[in-house]
């Protein structure tokens, strides 16, 4: 049985790029900064872009990083600039005894298992960054800006601000406002939902204006289906190759549950764990084998009742949450995966795949979250995960390809403005 069932898409930079163009290094794109918050989840999605676009071994990684520890976990809802200063004067008054300093920066494992690649991350510094643009635009062109977050959003714009001919900025995840800050904002559609009729149901009048969006897309708005990310057909293929001696022996069908976490938009605790539970022991007979895995937001009474479940049955291998991850290798060989509703990421990731997808809790969730299901479900590109199915009969859709399409559109932004990528 082929371990990969996905088709491999065409090069992003292959198709409707221009020549070189004859004003040399000032309009090809060599080099990328990714600026990043320390979220797998958002990092993931601009690292993804720039391995798309074939810079990803031409980019330095930085990051807008906030105090963490005691009350500072309170005070994430601060823009960051404010919060820093406050806790600046905090520590200054003694205020806060139980207050701890930022931990020193380093690579931030990403979903997948996989990290940044980098030896080391910086700070995020505007002017450091606006000086790196300009001091080499003679030699090695516009810098391309690759941000993803909200904490990111006043380093982008100020960069753009202050460099604006010698860079390229993109935006990744909705801005809330003044879109035209950036040369290009990538964001899913359901970031949109608060201007659909539903959405405005949701939402008191009063509060209509806060809500972001403030501005429906425009013409330098790409709209994706999910997050975008760093799975590809090679990414797949080096996993497959990777992971064939542990994971091509097992009994098909190999099914895969990866477990996330409750979310904002998607709260859920033992319950949900006891029905996963449940549900697996229905269909475990269709099943050659299970692998579970569960994330880093995954709390213990989530985790605790599916462990305590299968913990000694032979058929299924939970991941004990030790390197080497697995993350990889599950996407590459699996037939078929059940992914908990609260994470964008990974069903994005396993939608990536062409192979069926479970999605469990879907009805938990609300808001801009429920819509994002309800797109999926629509297109038929997931179900729900019932404890009915029988995974050995395989189904299949087109693949999300959001990241390689995302991709494209930057190559024709680009191009509008008489730049192309390197060749």
């Amino acid at each position: 049985m082929k371990p990969i069932r996905l088709p491999q898409p065409d090069s992003p930079t292959a198709v409707g790029v221009p020549e070189i163009f004859e004003g040399g290094a000032h309009s090809v794109v060599r080099r990328a900064v990714v600026i990043g918050n320390g979220f797998a989840g958002s990092e993931n999605q601009s690292l993804g872009l720039v391995r798309a676009l074939g810079l990803y071994d031409q980019h330095v990684l930085y990051r807008v990083t906030r105090p963490r520890g005691g009350i500072n976990e309170w005070l994430h809802w601060l823009p960051v600039w404010l919060h820093k200063i406050l806790y600046y004067v905090m520590t200054k008054l003694s205020i806060c005894s139980r207050i701890t300093r930022a931990n020193k920066l380093s690579p931030f494992p990403s979903e997948n298992g996989g990290s940044a690649g980098l030896a080391s991350i910086l700070e995020a510094d505007v002017k450091h960054i606006v000086n790196l643009a300009r001091d080499a635009y003679e030699k090695d062109g516009p810098l391309l800006v690759v941000a993803s977050g909200r904490d990111t959003i006043s380093v982008a714009s100020s960069i753009k601000r202050l460099a604006s001919e010698k860079v390229f900025v993109i935006q990744i995840q909705h801005p809330r406002s003044r879109l035209n800050r950036f040369d290009l904002v990538i964001t899913p559609r359901h970031d949109y939902y608060v201007l659909t009729p539903e959405g405005q149901k949701q939402v008191p009048n009063f509060m209509l204006r806060w809500i972001t969006p403030q501005e429906p897309p425009d013409e330098h708005v790409v709209l994706t289906t999910g997050a975008l990310h760093q799975i590809d057909f090679s990414t797949l293929r080096s996993a497959a190759s990777a992971w064939h001696d542990e994971l091509a022996p097992l009994p098909k069908p190999l099914l895969v549950v990866n477990v996330g976490g409750p979310a904002r938009y998607c709260r859920y605790g033992a319950d949900l764990a006891k029905q996963l539970s449940d549900f697996l022991l229905s269909v475990l007979a269709t099943c050659g084998s299970v692998r579970i895995s569960f994330s880093e937001k995954t709390p213990l009474k989530v985790s605790s009742v599916i462990v305590k479940e299968f913990a000694q049955n032979p058929k299924v291998y939970i991941w004990d949450g030790e390197e080497p991850n697995p993350y990889m290798g599950h996407l590459a060989w699996a037939d078929a995966f059940v992914v908990t509703a609260d994470s964008v990421s990974m069903v994005s990731e396993a939608c990536t795949t062409g192979k069926p997808v479970y999605v469990m809790g879907a009805e938990r969730c609300t808001w801009k979250l429920s819509e994002f299901h309800k797109s999926l479900k629509e297109r038929g590109v997931v179900r729900p995960f019932t404890g009915s199915e029988d995974i050995s009969e395989s189904w299949s859709y087109p693949p999300l390809n959001d990241t390689a399409e995302a991709a494209r559109r930057v190559v024709e932004a680009l191009a509008q403005r008489d730049l192309t990528l390197r060749p």
